[in-house]
């Protein structure tokens, strides 16, 4: 048996597209299960059609409250039989009584080196502080917004003249590397314990 794995996205998905690709090309100890986006024409939602998983939409502003769509979410990961649940892109803060929820078992890949550079506007920030190096940060969640306990991370050089789309598609590339990894490991450690 192998961890099952809801990812959970807003936008394209091409840390989504990652995690399918390295299962679909290694023997993993994850198996993604399902897709949960919060924007209804995200592009993941054609990724995953195109590999038979299952994928629900669940509109944020289709709820008066943040603790409302956090039920909605909750019932879905339940009926998906989530396990570890992955976010890839997704552009929504979790409130501290869901993250409970899924302590140790809700990670997040964070396009900087933390714990610099929480929240958006990670690379223009690194570039206009001088810094050396850019990177990503896998991490779990936590009540905090990208204040988790850190699992791993890679380093890319800034390079003179660089400019945040440059740096963002050179770290995205270490993303795409990374990520899959960390869940992989993850859910070898969650099967240890089972």
């Amino acid at each position: 048996m192998k961890t099952r794995v809801v990812v959970l996205a807003s936008g394209s998905g091409s840390n989504f597209q990652a995690l399918i690709d390295y299962s679909n090309t290694k023997i993993t100890n994850y198996e993604i299960v399902g897709l949960i986006v919060n924007v209804p024409n995200a592009y993941a939602l054609a990724r995953a059609q195109k590999h038979n998983i299952k994928s629900v939409v669940i509109d944020h502003k289709a709820f008066e409250e943040r603790s409302l769509f956090e039920v909605a979410l909750q019932n879905t990961l339940i009926e998906m039989g989530a396990e570890l649940v992955v976010c890839a892109g997704f552009m929504r803060i979790l409130g501290a009584a869901f993250v409970a929820k899924w302590q140790r078992r809700i990670i997040n890949i964070h396009p900087s080196l933390l714990p610099k550079y929480k929240g958006l506007h990670t690379h223009e920030r690194a570039i206009a502080a001088g810094d050396k190096h850019g990177g990503c940060t896998v991490h779990f969640v936590n009540a905090g917004v990208d204040e988790g306990e850190i699992i791993a991370q890679t380093k890319v050089p800034i390079l003179t003249g660089d400019t945040a789309e440059a740096l963002a598609a050179r770290v995205l590339v270490q993303e795409h590397a990374l990520y899959p990894q960390c869940v992989d490991k993850i859910a070898r450690d969650l099967l240890k314990l089972a």
